[in-house]
């Protein structure tokens, strides 16, 4: 594809010089697992984010299911959750044993309906977990007053979101847990897999430790029934590298966010929406058109990439049927039904941005 979805080869021609003098200092080392760079990352994200701990793991979704799990979340409770997010949010619902709520979204931020919400709790409800979907934080503080008044936990899903804030607050700070992802494709992205948990709790963050290392402080010696779930060395030293430059990243999605905007004026199609309370840092850039496929089809021609996220509405899968059996949020299907996401990385060039726009352009002008 001549304009990718994301230009990771890029990116890391950016960063070869740095980089492989310390992957080959670590390969020196040979000291893989939970070793020096690890915990370094742990310490330097957990001071950006503003939070007491960052507990490093194996994935995104070990994230949220290490986080379920520390929150106290399992069998017999409800989890209140948005159907308009990547699987593994309710999936990692379901290892615990618990059940995904769904509720609509709202039709501007494609962030959870805060109200909807409020009137989705019940005696059952354990816990809330927003996703801070696309880069848009979610609409926080009426979630936190939610959760403290009916003795909620608050879980962020924060996989598409690091360097978003709310008032300078750091998603992954604010609830009782936060849990990233670092896939490649992700703002701040390792050449793998890798996720994290954060929380403000040492209880949480003990467990958490605990959790990512088969249930043991001690080796040889273990509390509970645990994973094997953690960061590998390597992965560490590529997000060490990169941490640094995340808000540079997420500066420079903004500009090609905003210069999608300006390009695509006047042509019927829904913009990605910032509602002014948090930063949105765009790890995809979603708009909403009626004329998707001649979209999609002019841009390919063009070797130009795009991306449907996501086609399929959770509480539509095959895989929930059973508790979402006749349920309907017609906001999220009507977004599912005509969402687009566009080209988004750093490096986009000015020029790239304004070529896309010019063949969607011409694409509904024809």
């Amino acid at each position: 594809m001549r304009i990718p979805m994301v230009d990771l080869a890029g990116q890391y021609r950016d960063l070869k010089a740095q980089l492989e003098p310390a992957m080959a200092a670590t390969l020196d080392a040979a000291q893989y697992i939970l070793g020096p760079n690890v915990q370094a990352f742990e310490a330097e994200a957990a001071k950006y984010l503003g939070v007491k701990h960052a507990i490093t793991c194996a994935n995104g979704t070990d994230a949220l299911h290490l986080a379920l799990l520390a929150a106290d979340i399992g069998p017999g409770d409800e989890v209140i959750t948005t159907p308009f997010t990547f699987i593994a949010t309710a999936e990692a619902i379901a290892y615990v044993g618990a059940k995904a709520v769904f509720v609509d979204i709202d039709p501007k931020t494609y962030n959870i309906d805060v109200a909807q919400v409020a009137q989705a709790v019940t005696p059952k409800t354990k816990a809330l977990l927003p996703v801070h979907l696309f880069g848009q934080p979610a609409n926080i503080q009426p979630l936190l007053d939610l959760a403290q008044k009916h003795g909620l936990k608050l879980i962020e899903d924060c996989a598409q979101s690091f360097g978003a804030n709310v008032g300078g607050r750091q998603t992954g700070s604010m609830g009782d847990v936060g849990a990233f992802s670092f896939f490649p494709s992700k703002n701040l992205g390792c050449y793998g897999d890798g996720g994290m948990v954060t929380t403000q709790s040492d209880a949480m963050a003990e467990t958490l430790r605990m959790l990512r290392n088969h249930g043991s402080k001690v080796r040889y010696y273990h509390d509970i029934i645990g994973y094997n779930s953690r960061l590998d060395e390597l992965q560490a030293v590529v997000l060490r590298a990169k941490l640094p430059h995340i808000d540079h990243y997420n500066q420079q999605r903004r500009r090609v966010a905003h210069r999608y905007n300006a390009g695509l004026t006047g042509l019927g199609i829904q913009t990605p929406h910032e509602d002014g309370i948090g930063l949105h840092v765009y790890h995809q850039y979603t708009m909403l058109t009626d004329r998707r496929e001649v979209i999609q089809k002019a841009l390919a021609a063009q070797q130009i990439a795009s991306a449907i996220y996501y086609p399929v509405p959770l509480h539509q899968q095959k895989v929930f049927a059973d508790i979402a059996a006749g349920q309907s949020f017609p906001i999220t299907e009507s977004v599912a039904a005509r969402c687009l996401s566009l080209p988004i990385y750093p490096e986009l060039s000015d020029a790239a941005i304004d070529e896309i726009c010019g063949v969607i352009r011409q694409a509904l002008q024809a």
